[in-house]
C-alpha cells in the first residue's frame, strides 16, 4: 500500500472557503436586519440574505460531489452523518420547547396586564376546526407521502420515488400558503399582546421549517432527476424525510396547545 493512499474509512474534507464565507454572509444578514429594524432599509440584510443563499448552495454542492461521485461518504462517514443529524433535530427541540414554555407560562398564569385570563380580552383567536385543521390533514398527508417515496427508493421504483417527492413538495407549499393566507387575516399583531407574541413566534419559526424543510425535499426532488440516491446509499434523502417528520410532530403539538387549548 502507497504512503499516499488512504488506510481508513474516514473522510478528512479539503479546505474549503464555504464555512467562512457562509459565517461572514450570516454576519452580514444579522447587521442587515438590525439596520432594517432602526432605520426601516432592507438593501444590507438582502446582500446578506443572498451572500447566504450562494455560500451554502456552493457548499452543499461541494458535499453532494464527495457523496455522488468522489465516494468519500463511506458507511462509516454516514453514521457519523446520522450522529448529527439526530443531535441537529434534538437542538430543535429544544428550540421549540422554548416557544411552548412561553407559551405555557403566559396562558397558565396570565397577568393583571392582559386581564388575568386567557386568552387576554379583544383577542380573536382562530376556529381551530377551519385552516388550522385542514393544515393539520395537509401535514399528515405529506408524512405518508415522503415515507412512501422512502419506501420506494429502498425497493428501487424510481417512479413512485418520483411521485412521492413530488407530492410531499406541493402540499409544503399549500401549507405554506394556508398560513400565509390566515396570517393575512389575524386580526392581532405579534407587537400588540403577549397572546400575538407566543403565537406568531411559535407558529411562525414552525412555518420557516416548512419552508426549509419544502427546499430540502425539492433539492432531493432535483437529485432524484439527475439519477442521485441507491438503495443503500441516500442519507441526503433520509435526512430531508427525518427533517420534515420532525416538523409534522412539532405542527401537532403547535395545533393541540395553542389553536385548540390555547383558544
Amino acid at each position: 500500500m502507497s504512503s499516499g493512499e488512504k488506510k481508513h474509512e474516514f473522510h478528512l474534507v479539503d479546505p474549503s472557503p464555504w464555512p467562512i464565507f457562509v459565517s461572514f454572509a450570516s454576519l452580514v444578514l444579522c447587521f442587515g436586519a438590525v439596520y432594517y429594524f432602526h432605520a426601516k432599509a432592507l438593501w444590507l440584510m438582502l446582500i446578506g440574505l443572498g451572500l447566504l443563499i450562494y455560500g451554502s448552495f456552493m457548499w452543499f454542492r461541494e458535499v453532494i460531489i464527495e457523496a455522488e461521485h468522489q465516494g468519500h461518504h463511506t458507511f462509516v462517514v454516514q453514521i457519523s452523518h446520522r450522529y448529527g443529524m439526530t443531535l441537529f433535530i434534538a437542538s430543535e427541540v429544544m428550540f421549540f420547547v422554548a416557544w411552548f414554555w412561553a407559551f405555557f407560562n403566559a396562558s397558565l398564569f396570565p397577568t393583571e396586564s392582559i386581564g388575568a385570563v386567557w386568552p387576554p380580552k379583544d383577542i380573536e383567536t382562530f376556529d381551530p376546526w377551519d385552516i388550522p385543521l385542514i393544515n393539520t390533514l395537509i401535514l399528515l398527508l405529506s408524512g405518508t407521502t415522503v415515507t412512501w417515496a422512502h419506501q420506494a427508493l429502498l425497493e428501487n421504483d424510481r417512479k413512485g420515488l418520483l411521485h412521492g417527492l413530488i407530492l410531499t413538495v406541493f402540499l409544503g407549499f399549500i401549507f405554506s400558503c394556508f398560513q400565509a393566507y390566515e396570517y393575512h387575516h389575524a386580526t392581532f399583531t405579534i407587537s400588540g399582546n403577549i397572546y400575538g407574541s407566543t403565537f406568531y413566534m411559535a407558529t411562525g419559526f414552525h412555518g420557516f421549517h416548512v419552508i426549509i424543510g419544502t427546499i430540502f425535499l425539492a433539492v432531493c426532488l432535483f437529485r432524484v432527476g439527475k439519477g442521485h440516491f441507491k438503495q443503500d446509499h441516500h442519507f441526503g434523502f433520509e435526512a430531508a424525510a427525518w427533517y420534515w417528520h420532525f416538523v409534522d410532530v412539532v405542527w401537532l403539538f403547535l395545533f393541540a396547545a395553542i389553536y385548540i387549548w390555547g383558544s
